[in-house]
């Protein structure tokens, strides 16, 4: 449908999610990603759920599945007493966190460059 008003690209921007899959069964990405960083901020499970808005059920499940799929330990747990208990990230952990934070800036610079180049042919 016409607007009647020339194209513009100001009002645009490309939307990326980024995970990462194996057998098509999603392995990791956003969410996982905004779980551990949760976890290393406030050093529990049940916190980093509560702070994402999501169960501690869910939030532990996801992370059973991601270390299953993965072949990986994500945490250290650590049972507590009348305080709950503690949660850290492995060092296998830490280096997940850290990498794909890593890998969706790259992909998200890759985009940028990409749309850049699109605004200009779609203006010309």
């Amino acid at each position: 449908m016409e607007s009647g008003r020339p194209f513009s690209c100001d009002t645009i921007a490309p939307g990326v999610k980024v995970w990462l899959s194996t057998g098509g069964e999603g392995a990791f990405g956003r969410g996982r990603w905004q779980l551990l960083d949760a976890i290393q901020k406030r050093g529990s499970l049940q916190l980093a759920a509560e702070e994402l808005g999501i169960s501690y059920r869910k939030a532990w499940g996801d992370l059973r599945k991601t270390e299953h799929i993965l072949g990986v330990s994500l945490l250290e747990r650590h049972r507590g007493g009348r305080g709950g208990g503690e949660c850290s990230l492995t060092e296998e952990g830490r280096r997940w966190w850290k990498e794909y934070a890593r890998f969706e800036r790259e992909v998200e610079s890759y985009v940028a460059v990409s749309f850049a180049r699109w605004v200009k042919r779609m203006t010309r």
